[in-house]
């Protein structure tokens, strides 16, 4: 019985383990000074590319970065199975430079945080028709948290390019 419960409770204790603050985040990225935000706002053409990457209305209206054209970070929020994920990537030159889970909310899926998975978005562009230039490989019950992550990798990248355009 107490094996059961041990394997019951295990995914929830790597789900909840690791959480990392915007501010921590944020600080790593931009040694010295943190830049002000800035916002792009999820409204016309920008809506429904948005919705079509997500595969759903985006559950903001506006997204946040830190930075400018040429190197910014963002924080977006999305629904793996059924709890929020926090993400956080880092764009430099239209390519996705870092990817970091922030929190992890789910009871599986919990492996997109490790850097055996993240590893593979660095060096990542958006090509046309907002795919990703490489594929990611998926993880074997994380169907989902994969999913909402590639999705968040391609969205960001689609919003870092529009900021240089």
């Amino acid at each position: 019985m107490l094996i059961f419960s041990a394997i019951l409770v295990f995914p929830l204790v790597f789900a909840s383990d690791d959480f990392i603050s915007s501010e921590d985040f944020l600080r790593r990225v931009f040694v010295g000074e943190i830049p002000q935000s800035d916002t792009v706002w999820i409204a016309g053409e920008v809506k429904q590319v948005a919705e079509e990457i997500l595969g759903h209305k985006p559950g903001f209206l506006r997204a946040r970065y830190w930075g400018d054209a040429e190197r910014s970070a963002w924080i977006i929020d999305e629904i793996g199975k059924t709890e929020p994920i926090t993400i956080g990537i880092v764009v430099q030159s239209n390519q996705i430079e870092e990817v970091k889970v922030l929190a992890f909310r789910e009871s599986r899926g919990w492996e997109i945080k490790y850097d055996f998975f993240t590893r593979q978005f660095n060096g990542v562009a958006i090509q046309e028709l907002q795919h990703l230039s490489r594929s990611i490989d998926g993880i074997s019950g994380a169907t989902l948290s994969v999913r909402a992550m590639t999705n968040v990798s391609r969205l960001v990248l689609y919003l870092a390019k529009s900021l240089s355009t």
